[in-house]
């Protein structure tokens, strides 16, 4: 089985958005309130974290979307 490390980048997007829009409905069902300020910025760096620990270089990625490293869920994030 490829890690995410080997797929391309619209592969580990897909898995980003995911995951993201996952937590916005968890985010939605509690009337916009689930997470915290500090636990906003948690969530994100877990989502690095975790492509990290699978071999995703994210400060590359990102950038080759002309993104900085700390905007990899703001596409999809709303929270």
């Amino acid at each position: 089985m490829p890690t995410l490390a080997e797929g391309d980048d619209e592969r580990v997007f897909a898995v980003v958005r995911r995951v993201v829009l996952a937590l916005n409905a968890v985010n939605e069902a509690h009337d916009e309130c689930a997470f915290e300020t500090d636990e906003r910025e948690q969530l994100c760096i877990c989502i690095d974290e975790a492509l990290t620990e699978q071999g995703v270089d994210v400060a590359t990625l990102t950038a080759r979307r002309g993104l900085g490293r700390h905007e990899l869920t703001d596409q999809w994030r709303d929270w």
